[in-house]
């Protein structure tokens, strides 16, 4: 990406823009934070507000690299080396910092210490790192995960683990004894006694887990409108983590629409939203939150306009959602998600993306938005005929020319048919467009078809236009006249006027 396209890109979580040298603090803080997570580019010489390469002075450029060097050298500990390159675009010179992820987390600076100076990226600020983020900072130099850590309240063998026992055997057709779980490292022994991991209290129904983990739950609601102003349903899934992602799926399915599409010559039922892709993330969400995160919990909110699922922690940084199809995996919870894989809850390694991405192929209308919010990673899948869907509702009768002609039901079935054209467009409106300009016969409209012969189908297609009265005989006192046509109606026009816009 040279510097044209940089310049172009928001300010986030590995990227900032520096119209000049900033203090030391506002430094070393933004190197510290970028080490501690995902690594990142700081650009000098780049105004942000609005963005515009202003440059630096070219017989300054040697003195603010050792400004910086010498503020990351004294303020930063343990040591990070960046890489301090001299970029010139348009006759104006920048320095680029790039920081690489660290590895001998976590990082802070000298003058404050590890509790009060350890800072990590949020979005597109530093933010000081409490308690919880610097423990998680040194399991990760240590290459160990939250759920691989010991609970010593009870021994193993006092948790309640039945269900999730009996779902183990029901899901691998393998028994989860003693010896399945050491392998599967959700027990290890201290002193003789075998004692559970935090992956196998979260797996269990044992008051244990609701007392340690009260947050690790699913909310679950339905709103009405586009805003979380006035739920219509809401559900908190607190049951053990092996069920829970199948339950907010459900709920999802509970309240979103599947109706009848025309594909080819077949009548199929098809969801209005990707719900393969939507299930999977919602097993994502469930199985790579960030569970050293206390007090928050998985969110799946519907909404008229849209599904949204947030999950605690932020993406992990080897994980890039920019890039779905390539094969991608970075497991957070490393003894959550192999039992997960190997109760097939999720998919081979890697595939997850990949599969959310090929189903959205599928769902053109459905736009897929990503972001981190917080401490949390939010996904959405937008609607984005929801707008003239409103538009059709808000004054049908109106819009369509609907009379009294037509009764309650049939203009009912009427307003559906144009949803279901908006969502995807079938035989239904393609006849509109084919004798929207000149009336056509039966036969010319099958030859342009590319059919021989009126196809039954299409013999019900046209039946059902003039039903709706969005078609007309152009001879209507006798319908068999060798010289009898088909055209398009008011009512008609004003049809494919909404499909259109």
């Amino acid at each position: 990406m040279n510097i044209k396209e940089i310049v172009k890109q928001t300010e986030g979580r590995r990227l900032e823009f520096k119209e000049t040298l900033p203090e030391n603090a506002d430094l070393a803080n933004t190197i510290i934070a970028f080490a501690n997570d995902a690594g990142g580019e700081l650009y000098i010489g780049i105004r942000n507000n609005p963005r515009e390469i202003v440059g630096l002075p070219d017989e300054e450029l040697v003195k603010i690299e050792e400004q910086i060097s010498n503020i990351i050298f004294d303020r930063c500990y343990p040591a990070i080396l960046p890489d301090i390159t001299f970029l010139t675009e348009e006759d104006k010179h920048i320095i680029r910092v790039t920081v690489y992820r660290g590895s001998a987390l976590p990082y802070y600076r000298k003058d404050k210490g590890k509790l009060q100076g350890t800072y990590i990226r949020v979005g597109s600020s530093n933010r000081l790192a409490d308690d919880e983020i610097i423990a998680e900072l040194e399991r990760r130099k240590r290459n160990i995960s939250f759920d691989s850590e010991l609970v010593m309240n009870k021994p193993a063998n006092e948790l309640n683990i039945e269900d999730f026992k009996q779902e183990y055997q029901d899901k691998t057709g393998e028994s989860l004894d003693t010896q399945a779980l050491r392998k599967l490292e959700l027990v290890k022994k201290v002193n003789g006694t075998e004692y559970p991991t935090n992956a196998l209290v979260l797996f269990s129904d044992d008051e244990l887990r609701r007392s340690l983990f009260p947050f690790v739950k699913v909310e679950c609601a339905r709103f009405k409108g586009t805003t979380s102003e006035e739920f219509i349903d809401q559900k908190s899934i607190l049951t053990n983590i092996a069920t829970q992602a199948e339950e907010a799926y459900n709920f999802v399915l509970r309240h979103i629409n599947k109706g009848a599409v025309v594909e080819g010559v077949y009548t199929v039922s098809r969801w209005e939203y990707p719900v393969k892709a939507i299930r999977e993330t919602i097993r994502n969400a469930v199985v790579h939150r960030d569970l050293s995160l206390s007090g928050k919990d998985i969110k799946v909110a519907i909404y008229d306009d849209m599904v949204e699922i947030t999950s605690p922690g932020l993406l992990p940084p080897s994980i890039d959602y920019a890039a779905m199809e390539s094969r991608q995996s970075d497991a957070r919870n490393k003894v959550i998600a192999p039992v997960f894989k190997r109760m097939g809850i999720i998919d081979q390694w890697g595939n997850g993306l990949k599969l959310i991405a090929d189903e959205l192929k599928d769902y053109p209308q459905i736009k897929f938005r990503w972001k981190e919010t917080g401490l949390s990673f939010q996904v959405q899948f937008v609607k984005l005929d929801y707008t003239a869907q409103q538009e059709l509702q808000q004054d049908p009768r109106q819009k369509l020319g609907l009379g009294l002609e037509l009764g309650l039901e049939q203009q009912r079935e009427l307003q559906r048919e144009l949803q279901r054209e908006l969502t995807n467009a079938t035989m239904y409106s393609d006849v509109l467009y084919k004798i929207v300009e000149v009336p056509l016969s039966r036969k010319e409209i099958s030859e342009a078809f590319g059919q021989k012969q009126v196809s039954g189908q299409l013999d019900k297609i046209l039946s059902k236009l003039a039903d709706d009265k969005l078609i007309e005989y152009t001879i209507p006192e006798i319908k068999n006249h060798p010289n009898q046509k088909l055209r398009i109606t008011k009512r008609g026009i004003a049809f494919l006027e909404l499909l259109k816009k």
